[in-house]
């Protein structure tokens, strides 16, 4: 398997403020888990910053919208988006970058030049609606990298396969009336942000996993078994896409599920196989949650182990 791993400095300079969960260390720690011996095979990749970066935000977000957002962007110091959005000078270019490493992350799965992809990026995006930010989130990465391989590939089955322990609202809200797209969510419920009943349907495209509180991996491998994997298996996906979150890691300190490294990368494998076998293995994973920073650099690891076709050994 070819994995391209994208990462880029500047995601750093998004500074979110003292201890906000939220922060550039959670890129540093994922860093140096993958720079283990054992990745060696994956292939560094920095995105650069196309000329027509705002075209490929606005497949999901109106123009609105974007220059809003990027007009709250100060010069120095901090802002609140929300009680729990935070953005600062170095947040402009690291949401623009976020959106080209995912849609770069396209572009060379989609032309075959890789197999997969893990985009290990911030801000995060899969709570971002299309017309504000929210949740820690700028733009929606991984609904912008779905609606650009969809109409720049002129691919007409895209899955979202979101296992962060938060609802992914924002994409949910992008693709709910959208057939081509199948998302996918399991997280903890009740919980932030409140969306993400298993009653929401969408066109039929939408299915959620409600989890409850306490539940570990021997539940959600059987939910995952039952319900995921059979609706991924009749869709057929040309594409899959993962909104990668290891906020339902035991030790997680903003929710209360109980994954293991040892899941996520079963997880993952699981994913892999059905990419494999329904769309040449093209599959693109992007970085959500994950906010206890010895989990999520154990869990990162087991996951890109498992996108590399490792074993799970040392995770």
């Amino acid at each position: 398997m070819r994995t391209l791993y994208y990462s880029h400095p500047d995601f750093l300079a998004h500074d979110t403020g003292l201890a906000h969960p939220e922060c550039p260390e959670r890129l540093r720690v994922i860093a140096e888990a993958l720079a283990a011996p054992k990745f060696a095979a994956l292939t560094h990749v920095q995105a650069a910053l196309p000329d027509d970066i705002e075209d490929k935000i606005g497949l999901v977000h109106g123009r609105a919208m974007i220059a809003k957002l990027l007009a709250e962007i100060p010069e120095h110091g901090l802002t609140n988006l929300d009680a729990d959005t935070v953005v600062s000078p170095g947040s402009r270019q690291a949401a623009l970058l976020a959106v080209a490493a995912v849609c770069d992350a396209v572009d060379k799965v989609c032309g075959g030049a890789a197999d997969n992809a893990f985009c290990a990026v911030r801000p995060p995006g899969h709570h971002a609606m299309p017309d504000y930010p929210m949740g820690f989130c700028l733009f929606n990465n991984v609904a912008i990298a779905a609606e650009y391989a969809r109409k720049g590939y002129g691919l007409e089955r895209i899955a979202i396969v979101d296992f962060d322990v938060h609802h992914g609202n924002g994409t949910q809200a992008a693709f709910y009336d959208q057939p081509q797209v199948l998302y996918i969510s399991s997280h903890q419920w009740p919980h932030y942000p409140g969306s993400g009943h298993p009653s929401e349907h969408g066109a039929g495209n939408i299915l959620n996993l409600a989890l409850a509180t306490g539940s570990d991996g021997e539940v959600i491998r059987a939910k995952y078994r039952d319900t995921v994997f059979p609706a991924l298996r009749k869709f057929a996906p040309q594409l899959v896409l993962i909104s990668a979150g290891f906020d339902a890691h035991k030790d997680d300190p903003l929710a209360s599920l109980r994954l293991t490294e040892a899941d996520y990368h079963w997880l993952t494998e699981q994913l892999r196989a059905i990419a494999e076998d329904y769309c040449q293995g093209r599959l693109i994973s992007v970085l959500e949650g994950g906010y206890n920073l010895r989990a999520l650099a154990n869990s990162v690891a087991a996951h890109v182990a498992a996108l590399m076709g490792l074993v799970n050994e040392g995770v």
